[in-house]
Parts: C-alpha cells; structure tokens; sequence
C-alpha cells in the first residue's frame, strides 16, 4: 500500500524543525496526511508548517521539550485537539555525542542524551498511547546503527539507542493484540548536521564516517515511512546493519572492527 496508508491520517513527528524529521513531515504531507509539528525551535517549526501548506496539507505547530512530561502530554491533547485523533507518532527527536568517554569531563551528559533520546521518546509514546490505541496507529521510533552495536565516541549516544531498541520492541509485543504496530528504524549515517550539535564534544575523534557513507535525509525519511505504511518491524538501511546481527553470532571481533573503522578509529 505505500506511504498512502497515511491519507487522511494525523501524524505528530518529533524533531520535525529540521533533518530527518523535518522531511518526514513532508514526506506525511506529500501523502496527505495532517501533522503537528514538535521541537524547540518555534521559528524552524513555523518553516516547516509552511512547507506542508504549500504541498496542500495542514500542520500545526506545538513548542516541544520531549525531557518535560508536561510538554509531552501538551502535544498530544493540542493535536487531539486540533484533528480529533492520532494516527501515528514519529518519535524522532534526539541529540548526539562525540567523545571518548575518558574526555569526558562530566558524565552527566550521559544522563541528558538518555534523557532526550530515550525519555523523550517514552513520555511521547506514554502520551500518545490511548489515542494510538483507538486509532489502531502506528509508532516509529527513529534509532540508530548504533542501537545495534557500540561504536567508539559515541558511547552515550549509542547507549540510549540501545535504550530506544529494547523499549520499543517490548512494546510492540505489548501492542500488537491492540492493533497497534511499532516499527524501529537503524539509520545509518545521516546528513541532518546532528553531528554538529552533538554534546560533549571532545577531540573530535570519530566525529564524522567516510566520504560517500552519508545518506541524504529525504532518502533516510521516505524508507521509514515505507516501513511504518506497511507495519513492519524495523528497517534497517545499510548493509552493516543487516549483517551485524548475524555477524556477531560468529565473528564479534569483526563487528567491532568494523564498528571502528566507520568513524576512523583510532584516528
């Protein structure tokens, strides 16, 4: 059925001001879906809404701090509100981190990317859940290759990936009697310039993959959507990805390697 499933639909996407969010709202209008739009940044979200306008779509904009249960719950009633219903959520926000750990100075930065990527996604699936239940919806949760194995300088920022995995797939187990599927997509490297505004910077070490490694956000966008559309599982969307599992029952050291090499480590 494609990304037609979404006609007629309300969607709320998180992170939406900009990268993979934001052309997964496009994405939803292209298909005719109504979206609210949630992140910090009211100026970006506003951009974006016009966006969707002007694919013949309507969005509305919800300031969103996904580490605030209130600001969650806020979300879902303005969306409620504004469409009568809730289709599916994106949980897409999130932060990064690039550091080796003993760089790190405070390591309670751990706690804010856990906070941001893990939380945030719980309070907005927490929020959302009656809602998603009476609509027999969908949750896409957006977490990473890193949410299948460590990779060097990235050890927070994998650690709450690996949070998002076994969250969401408890949860879809929990769901699926109630007609509500979860779908877990493992991007790889992405252009979204996270990577720029990642906390606890450090040297630098790892900080960006190889050249010809990155796919574009659109492209990232439109695979998750596919996969939400047609209720699957996850997507996983490098050949990494869809070996490392396997790989791991009887090469780990390669995994390892492998999971270095990608960001060019040691440097």
């Amino acid at each position: 059925m494609g990304v037609e499933a979404f006609r007629g639909r309300v969607a709320i996407v998180t992170g939406a001001s900009r990268g993979i969010g934001r052309e997964i709202a496009l994405g939803l209008a292209r298909a005719g879906a109504r979206v609210s739009l949630a992140a910090r940044d009211e100026t970006a979200l506003a951009r974006v809404a016009r966006e969707v306008a002007d694919l013949g779509s309507t969005a509305i904009v919800v300031r969103t701090d996904v580490t605030d249960a209130a600001d969650c719950r806020r979300l879902v009633e303005a969306s409620v509100e504004a469409f009568g219903r809730v289709d599916l959520l994106v949980a897409n926000a999130g932060v990064s981190m690039l550091a080796a750990f003993e760089e790190v100075e405070d390591p309670e930065v751990l706690a804010r990317v856990m906070d941001v990527n893990w939380m945030g996604s719980v309070r907005c699936a927490h929020a959302a859940l009656p809602h998603l239940v009476a609509a027999g919806g969908r949750i896409a949760a957006v977490a990473s290759l890193t949410g299948l194995a460590g990779v060097p300088g990235r050890s927070g920022y994998a650690a709450s990936k690996h949070a998002m995995r076994g969250f969401f797939d408890s949860l879809r187990i929990e769901l699926a009697p109630r007609g509500v599927s979860v779908t877990v997509a493992y991007p790889g490297f992405v252009e979204t310039g996270i990577r720029e505004r990642a906390l606890g910077r450090g040297s630098g070490r790892g900080a960006a993959p190889a050249v010809g490694r990155v796919m574009a956000a659109d492209e990232c966008a439109r695979r998750i959507l596919e996969a939400a559309a047609e209720r699957r599982r996850e997507t996983r969307m490098t050949w990494r990805g869809a070996l490392a599992p396997w790989l791991r029952l009887v090469a780990p050291g390669l995994v390892d390697r492998m999971a270095a090499k990608a960001v060019g480590w040691p440097p």
